[in-house]
């Protein structure tokens, strides 16, 4: 595994078992209009650049370029379950406990599934957030660097 960026860019506190909260709350949500307009009606699509972007930090170190594509077969995938059973969240519980265990956020997979269940496009959002302060702590290091 590359070592990546700052994994905590917002300083959270971290506690004695080295854990820590998300970076942003789950009813934040609304602060990201667009990803969260995003999350509502294409959950399929924001899942999916999630997914890229999390998997491009883990295998190469650094901030996928592109932002992702809005579809591949996990987009197809996630559509498909959802289409036929509405259970499309479901793939989004080990996404969830890999950015967790990732960020060393506390949790578990228990409140995983029940966030996403119930909260999806909220968990949604704030899934990309936590992605994207790592992502945006390369950008600062490349400004300080010049």
């Amino acid at each position: 595994m590359l070592a990546g960026g700052n994994r905590n860019a917002n300083n959270v506190p971290i506690s004695h078992d080295g854990m820590r909260d998300w970076s942003f709350g789950l009813c934040d949500c609304f602060a990201r209009c667009g990803l969260c307009l995003w999350s509502w009606c294409c959950p399929c699509v924001v899942y999916t650049k999630s997914k890229q972007r999390l998997a491009n930090l883990q295998n190469q170190g650094n901030r996928l370029a592109s932002g992702g594509d809005y579809c591949d077969c996990n987009c197809c995938l996630y559509l498909g379950i959802d289409v036929c059973s509405g259970l499309g969240w479901i793939l989004q519980i080990p996404l969830r406990a890999d950015i967790r265990g990732r960020y060393r956020i506390r949790g578990n997979q228990f409140y995983d599934c029940l966030l996403s269940c119930f909260c999806r496009p909220c968990a949604l959002v704030q899934e990309r957030r936590e992605i994207e302060l790592e992502e945006n702590s390369f950008q600062q290091v490349q400004v300080i660097m010049k």
